[in-house]
C-alpha cells in the first residue's frame, strides 16, 4: 500500500504548487543518495518524494489522484518511477535549483541571447523640484556594442570559432555514477566560442565604454528613495539581446522650513505671546505662496492648524496632501522696564503674583 503523496511531502491537500515544490526541494536535499551513501532507507524516501512530486506538480495527474487515489493513476497509465534514470530526466530543473547542476547534463551556453545589464544613476533634487516635478538631462556612462566588430569581438573579416572542447555549449559534462555534472568549459570560459583575432577597438570584449545623454521627466511628488525606471536605457544586450534598463534613484535636499510627512508638509510658525493670547490673523508661507491664517484667542504652544490640499501632490495622482501648521509660542526676552511693569500688573490681575 503506497503512502499518501501529500503526507510524503508534508503538505495539506490545498497546498499551492509553490508550497509543494518548496517541500520537495527540502526533502530532496535531505535524502539525496550523495548525502546518504549506502543508506537504503534514505534512497527509498528520496524516490518516494520524487514520485509524489511528479504527480502533485502536474495539474492533470493531481486532479486524478485527488478524485481516485493511487488506483486512478494506475488506470490512467501512470505507474511511478522505475529507477533513478527516470527521476533525473524528469526533474532537471529542480536538481539545478537544489544542487547547482542539471540532472540531464543540459548546458547553457553563454553565447545565448542575453539582456544587457541594468544601470543605476543617483539624482539629487531640491525640495521644490521634488514637489512639483522637473525635467532633467543626465549623462549616463555605459557599455555599448563595439562599432568596429559589431559586437562580435573579432577583428574585421574574421569570426569567432566554435569551441572544440564543448562544441559551443559553454559547458562540459562529467559523469559520476548515475549523475551527469555540468561545469563551465575551461577552454572558452563558458562562452562557447574562441576569438582568434580580437578586435583592436574593444580587445575582443565586443563592447566599448560610451556616454549618452538621457532626458528624464521627474513626476511631482517624488521623495528620497523614489526610483524611476527607464526601459532600454541600460547597457546593450549580448548576441542581439535587448538593452537593460536605467534606474534613477532620487535623493531630495531638506527645505529651510518645510518638513515632509508623506504627502503632508509641516510648518512650524512662531507666535508672539500677545498674538497667542489675543488672537491674530497672520500670513504663512505655503508651497504656492502666502496664505492668511486666523489665530484664535488663547492659542496654546503646539496648536495644530490644517490647510487642506496645500501639501505635496500624490505620486500616483490621488490629489494633494495637506499643510500642517504648528504654533510655536515665543516667550519675550530682554523686557524693557515699562514692559516688565505691564506684565507684573497682568500677573497681579490674574492672581499669579
Amino acid at each position: 500500500m503506497k503512502n499518501d503523496y501529500y503526507g510524503i511531502l508534508g503538505v495539506d491537500r490545498n497546498a499551492t504548487a509553490e508550497d509543494i515544490k518548496k517541500n520537495y526541494r527540502r526533502l530532496a536535499m535531505k535524502y539525496h543518495p550523495d548525502r546518504n551513501p549506502g543508506d537504503r532507507e534514505a534512497e527509498e524516501k528520496f524516490k518516494e518524494a520524487a514520485e509524489a512530486y511528479e504527480v502533485l506538480c502536474d495539474p492533470e495527474k493531481r486532479g486524478i489522484y485527488d478524485r481516485y487515489g493511487h488506483e486512478g493513476l494506475q488506470g490512467s497509465g501512470y505507474h511511478g518511477f522505475s529507477g533513478f534514470e527516470d527521476i533525473f530526466s524528469s526533474f532537471g530543473d529542480i536538481f539545478e535549483d537544489v544542487f547547482g547542476f542539471g540532472g540531464g547534463g543540459r548546458a547553457r551556453s553563454r553565447t545565448a541571447v542575453r539582456q544587457g545589464a541594468d544601470l543605476r544613476y543617483d539624482l539629487r533634487l531640491t525640495f521644490m523640484e521634488a514637489v512639483f516635478g522637473v525635467s532633467r538631462e543626465i549623462e549616463v556612462g555605459r557599455l555599448v556594442a563595439c562599432g568596429g566588430c559589431k559586437g562580435t569581438g573579432s577583428a574585421a573579416g574574421t569570426s569567432p570559432e566554435v569551441c572544440g572542447t564543448c562544441q559551443g555549449r559553454g559547458q562540459v559534462t562529467q559523469r559520476s555514477g548515475f549523475f551527469s555534472i555540468s561545469t563551465t568549459c575551461p577552454h572558452c570560459r563558458g562562452e562557447g566560442r574562441i576569438i582568434r583575432n580580437p578586435c583592436r577597438e574593444c580587445r575582443g570584449t565586443g563592447k566599448i565604454q560610451s556616454s549618452k545623454s538621457v532626458q528624464i521627466r521627474i513626476p511631482p511628488g517624488v521623495e528620497t528613495g523614489s526610483r524611476l525606471r527607464l526601459r532600454g536605457e541600460g547597457e546593450d544586450g549580448e548576441h542581439g539581446g535587448p538593452s537593460g534598463d536605467l534606474y534613477v534613484f532620487i535623493e531630495v535636499d531638506a527645505h529651510e522650513y518645510f518638513e515632509r510627512h508623506g504627502d503632508d508638509i509641516l510648518l512650524k510658525i512662531p507666535l508672539s505671546f500677545t498674538q497667542a493670547a489675543l488672537g491674530a490673523t497672520i500670513e504663512v508661507p505655503t508651497l504656492n505662496g502666502a496664505e492668511k491664517l486666523k489665530i484664535p484667542k488663547g492659542t496654546q504652544h503646539g496648536k495644530i492648524f490644517r490647510l487642506p490640499g496645500k501639501g505635496i501632490p500624490n505620486l500616483r495622482g490621488f490629489g494633494r496632501g495637506d499643510q500642517i501648521v504648528q504654533t510655536v509660542v515665543e516667550v519675550p526676552t530682554n523686557l524693557t522696564k515699562q514692559e516688565e511693569k505691564v506684565l507684573k500688573e497682568f500677573a497681579r490681575l490674574r492672581g499669579e503674583a
